[in-house]
């Protein structure tokens, strides 16, 4: 299949998730080979997801991903094998729910440690949200914050552009990215050039040194699930689903437009409880 796929120029990406779901395929048929299968038998794995499942069409090609989550001690086990940055940013994106590109492209005013919140800015689906910041993290936050301003003091003492905004703002506004509030959490250490207008500015960190992180991590703790940076998130929410917080509640917390798409972690069950902590607080 996965040369099948490259001879048809498919993504990376799809590539990953076909192969996902004929993992998911399999495990449905109990390892029954190639020859003994039937229509029969993907029909009903198409059933489970359909209908037991009530998982619509659109958002079926998410469940093989939301099916894969981590256990409680796995995720510790991989966190105590991560340090400095990957590892803030891999326990942040696990107890606040976070998708990878939301953490990547925080800034220091969407973190309310006050409120014990976070502000999401122009999610999928480019509509913001706050969801809840683990108090377990706010000292480290707060030491992590510190260090980064020498960042931020260095490009306006060097008269750097500033931090890339979202939107029309930076045109409505030109001088706002220069502003702290505005400096990415967890900005790169080296200054690139912005191929959206050839500007020298400084950039979030690369996705690819906390993917890369993670994996390594996963793989020291012997664990041999397929689990990526974003089975936190799933795991975030299967694990809150175990301790009884509403479904609902998760969905505003993820920011599913779609309550079918979050009615996938529904393999364990949910009622109402009031006064949702994050799961890395326990």
């Amino acid at each position: 299949m996965r040369e099948a796929l490259r001879l048809r120029n498919r993504s990376f990406s799809t590539e990953k998730t076909y192969l996902l779901w004929l993992r998911s395929f399999k495990d449905f048929v109990r390892g029954k080979e190639p020859d003994q299968l039937e229509g029969i038998d993907l029909q009903d794995f198409l059933s489970q997801l359909a209908v037991e499942k009530k998982v619509s069409p659109s958002t079926q090609n998410q469940a093989l991903n939301a099916i894969v989550f981590l256990y409680r001690k796995e995720i510790q086990d991989i966190f105590n094998l991560m340090s400095g940055t990957p590892r803030l940013m891999a326990m942040l994106i696990y107890g606040a729910g976070l998708r990878l590109q939301e953490c990547l492209q925080l800034r220091v005013k969407d973190i309310d440690l006050e409120q014990s919140t976070l502000i999401v800015r122009s999610g999928k689906g480019d509509k913001d949200r706050r969801t809840i910041l683990p108090e377990t993290l706010k000292d480290n936050l707060i030491k992590h914050l510190s260090e980064i301003r020498s960042f931020y003091d260095q490009d306006r003492k060097n008269e750097i552009a500033g931090v890339w905004l979202p939107g029309a703002l930076e045109k409505k506004y030109p001088n706002v990215g220069k502003e702290w509030g505005w400096f990415w959490v967890f900005p790169s250490k080296s200054l690139s050039v912005d191929p959206r207008g050839n500007t020298v500015r400084r950039h979030h960190v690369h996705p690819a040194a906390l993917q890369k992180a993670f994996k390594t991590a996963v793989i020291k703790a012997g664990i041999t699930k397929q689990a990526s940076v974003h089975t936190l998130r799933h795991s975030f929410a299967t694990h809150l689903l175990e301790k009884g917080y509403d479904i609902r509640t998760i969905q505003e917390l993820l920011g599913h437009r779609n309550l079918q798409t979050t009615m996938i972690y529904t393999h364990v069950a949910s009622k109402n409880v009031l006064g949702v902590r994050s799961p890395l607080d326990r």
